[in-house]
């Protein structure tokens, strides 16, 4: 019970401590996501795509707010070595429920 608790803590953590830009980004890479997968069975690899996605969009903001694209790609790689697996695991959650309800919504209202 305890790992299900870290896990919300995590979740709970991104969604409220996030900006406003990453939590944009992050609706309109679920959004675009859940839009184009297929099936349902797809959604492990449209969640990563969204992660990779996400990764290269907050990338380009950074560079496109006037930083320097070499420093920003080696802190941004340094950052992802650092990075904790409940982190991960929390991100690939949360895109992974926001994909799978905007597909469950796209579903039943293009019948």
């Amino acid at each position: 019970m305890s790992v299900l608790m870290d896990i919300w803590s995590a979740v709970h953590g991104i969604i409220l401590t996030s900006g406003m830009i990453p939590l944009v980004l992050m609706a309109v890479i679920a959004l675009a996501a859940g839009f184009m997968m297929q099936s349902f069975s797809s959604i492990v690899s449209a969640t990563v795509i969204a992660m990779l996605a996400f990764a290269a969009a907050t990338y380009a903001y950074a560079v496109a707010r006037g930083a320097s694209a070499a420093a920003s790609a080696e802190a941004d790689w340094h950052s992802f070595l650092g990075l904790h697996m409940l982190t991960l695991v929390a991100y690939a959650l949360t895109f992974a429920v926001a994909i799978a309800v905007v597909h469950t919504v796209r579903s039943l209202v293009m019948r």
